[in-house]
């Protein structure tokens, strides 16, 4: 089984090869290919990999190239892990929205959809080539904002599948508060990626007992302080949000700390030249403790699951990035939504989820609507298109920040920009 990483270079890579290395009964990667324009970072990450898989005695080989076209040439499965503009471009994204008293981050608000723009034509292109070389190739994305990088790639008729790590860190952040194993516990994770709320907590399955009552009940203070969020909200809100619902429940707060302290794109960027330096060291052959500080947590294990059962491996049920199609009837059968799905070797089909309470269906709507104009800024651009979508944007909304917005944006990512 080959299996092509496109950002290849990232510092995160060592956490995947660790993943493919230990779940090889899982997912038997022969070849795992890295890809990236940067040959120096390809050089330290690749040599790392390379020395994990020595350590836990996997057979497969790690090469690494900057040549696409002959990286997907035969791959079964391409996972897109890219960042345009690198941690300069996040740190904007993170920084200039403040200006305006509204949220600076890199996957939504005005952040969010800067970094869109930048990052849908790219992924579209480079699609575009593996649909050239190996249309039979999965492509899996957890290239952020993944709503609508995957609604971009579904739209061109990709084969493609969207994956976020939120709905896998609440299992086994839950499974570990509950004392059981993490495969005991479905989530009823609803929602948009990075907008998702857990409604319930299925012990057995998507059949058995709603556990999530007695978990908010006993361990309230414990989920609560991982969500920064206060512990009554929990409980008078029946249900466990995702810590990106900060940003919408506590906007101010959270401008007012963001605007005190250095951007999380600079402490990354710190962490990741250390990073470098650490994967440089020939004695290294594990991943470095530094690196669970640098994010998404357990992304290989739920890499390592995704591809397995679309590679032909055991169906299973996982929360993926997925078209809508009446799965929530109160959005477009054209959206992209994150919800438990059924994953085989022809793709991943949404599972029934719960009524939405309209607390969250208005959230989830206008956000929707707002992807939707993103994603017509990110494929046809001008300045008109970047302004409906920030006018559309819950956390933005009025006309003058609007305006202001849409010429910072366009002034701090013309480089990237084809149209600007």
């Amino acid at each position: 089984m080959r299996l092509v990483v496109v950002g290849g270079g990232s510092t995160y890579t060592p956490e995947l090869a660790d993943g493919f290395a230990r779940l090889r009964g899982t997912l038997p990667v022969s070849e795992l290919v890295l890809v990236d324009p940067d040959a120096r970072r390809l050089e330290l990450v690749g040599g790392l990999a390379r020395r994990i898989f020595a350590r836990q005695g996997h057979p497969g080989t790690v090469t690494t190239t900057g040549d696409l076209d002959a990286a997907v040439d035969g791959a079964d499965a391409v996972l897109l892990q890219l960042r345009v503009g690198g941690q300069a471009a996040r740190e904007q994204d993170e920084t200039w929205p403040l200006e305006c008293g509204c949220v600076g981050q890199e996957t939504t608000g005005a952040g969010g959809l800067a970094k869109a723009l930048r990052t849908v034509p790219v992924v579209l292109d480079i699609a575009e080539r593996v649909r050239r070389v190996n249309p039979a190739a999965w492509i899996i994305d957890f290239t952020n904002p993944v709503g609508i990088v995957t609604r971009a790639l579904l739209e061109e008729g990709h084969r493609a599948v969207g994956l976020c790590n939120v709905a896998i860190g609440f299992q086994r952040k839950f499974a570990r508060l509950l004392g059981v194993a993490p495969e005991a516990l479905h989530l009823e994770h609803v929602g948009l990626n990075h907008l998702t709320w857990e409604l319930g907590v299925r012990l057995g399955g998507p059949d058995g007992e709603d556990v999530l009552p007695g978990l908010l009940a006993e361990h309230g203070d414990a989920v609560a302080e991982d969500l920064r969020l206060p512990r009554p909200l929990l409980d008078r809100l029946g249900v466990v949000p995702s810590y990106y619902l900060r940003y919408f429940y506590a906007h101010d707060a959270v401008v007012a700390e963001l605007g005190g302290r250095p951007s999380r794109a600079a402490e990354v960027a710190a962490m990741e030249r250390r990073l470098l330096e650490m994967y440089g060291d020939p004695a290294l052959d594990e991943k470095p403790g530094l690196l669970a500080r640098r994010g998404g947590a357990f992304y290989s294990e739920a890499a390592v699951d995704l591809a397995a059962s679309l590679l032909g491996g055991r169906p299973a049920v996982q929360a993926v990035n997925v078209r809508n199609a009446g799965t929530l009837p109160f959005l477009p059968d054209d959206a992209v939504v994150e919800v438990p799905a059924e994953v085989d070797a022809t793709g991943a089909r949404p599972l029934p989820v719960p009524a939405v309470d309209p607390l969250y269906a208005g959230l989830m709507a206008q956000v929707t609507a707002y992807e939707r104009l993103a994603l017509d800024a990110a494929l046809r651009g001008g300045r008109d298109r970047v302004f409906r979508a920030l006018l559309a944007h819950p956390l933005i909304g009025q006309y003058t920040y609007a305006d202001t917005l849409a010429d910072t944006l366009i002034a701090h990512n013309r480089e990237h920009l084809a149209w600007a």
